[in-house]
């Protein structure tokens, strides 16, 4: 038994004056008169190629939901490394700015008096947590996307601070 065959649609401009239209063949038309194919495609610039990605992680990550159930008390001795443990039990990513944040928190420390004792003995990590996931919600709901692709502009590895975590979003 054979399939039927698809039925075939003439497609052609209304300036079209071909009288082969019943040509089992149809040759190539010509782009029309407006369009040349020598135009270059339009280049971005690294800020608006930046702008545009910024743009979209900020809307990204304006649809991930912080979490309102905490997991379980987590022991850290760093705020990176509290913040990898919240990435990894949650499986969410942390945005740009709040990664930012903990490399400064942990940068500040250097030189104290307590910089080696864990933080965990200084802050209680559920208020720990909870600090991290206010900054969080801040940054993901409040950000503006200019802001964004301004300070990635300025620095060429930010990149490292953005989680290639993607959770599943709800519909």
């Amino acid at each position: 038994m054979k399939s039927a065959m698809p039925e075939q649609v003439e497609i052609s401009s209304e300036d079209s004056s071909s009288s082969d239209a019943d040509d089992d063949v149809e040759e190539c038309k010509q782009p029309s008169a407006d369009f040349t194919m020598d135009q270059p495609a339009k280049e971005l610039s690294s800020e608006e190629w930046l702008l545009r990605r910024a743009k979209g992680y900020q809307e990204y990550m304006n649809q991930i939901r912080v979490p309102t159930l905490r997991g379980s008390l987590i022991p850290f001795t760093s705020w990176i490394g509290l913040g990898r443990s919240i990435k990894q039990l949650y499986g969410q990513p942390l945005h740009y700015l709040t990664n930012i944040r903990l490399k400064q928190w942990d940068q500040s420390r250097i030189g104290a008096e307590d910089e080696q004792i864990p933080l965990d003995t200084t802050i209680h990590p559920y208020k720990a947590e909870a600090s991290i996931w206010l900054i969080e919600e801040v940054h993901r709901l409040t950000t503006s996307h200019h802001h964004l692709a301004k300070l990635w502009l300025a620095d060429p590895m930010h990149h490292a601070f953005i989680d290639p975590i993607f959770p599943q979003l709800r519909a």
